[in-house]
């Protein structure tokens, strides 16, 4: 699974305007400041690393196995799940 890029820190003397640093120091000054990215532009949990897609496609797995006569208990074992997952992902694929 590849890992999340690590946080880059930029100065914003760097990347704002004058006028805009000037009033953003009237509140922060010499501190951290995270600046979120505009909702419509957010990744969803699991869309970067892949996660998303890789329990997505071991759920299939868990279904189809279920389908074909896997046991919950057999399951349970073969993805270290609880019963109670297990049901849960194969009513939710059905």
């Amino acid at each position: 699974m590849r890992r999340a890029n690590p946080v880059r820190y930029k100065n914003a003397k760097e990347v704002l305007p004058p006028r805009l640093l000037k009033e953003l120091q009237q509140f922060v000054q010499g501190e951290l400041v995270y600046i979120p990215k505009i909702a419509d532009r957010r990744a969803g949990w699991g869309e970067l690393s892949g996660a998303r897609r890789q329990i997505a496609e071991r759920n299939e797995e868990i279904s189809r196995r279920y389908a074909s006569g896997w046991s919950v208990a057999e399951l349970e074992r073969k993805y270290h799940l609880s019963g109670d997952s297990i049901r849960k992902i194969v009513v939710k694929m059905k």
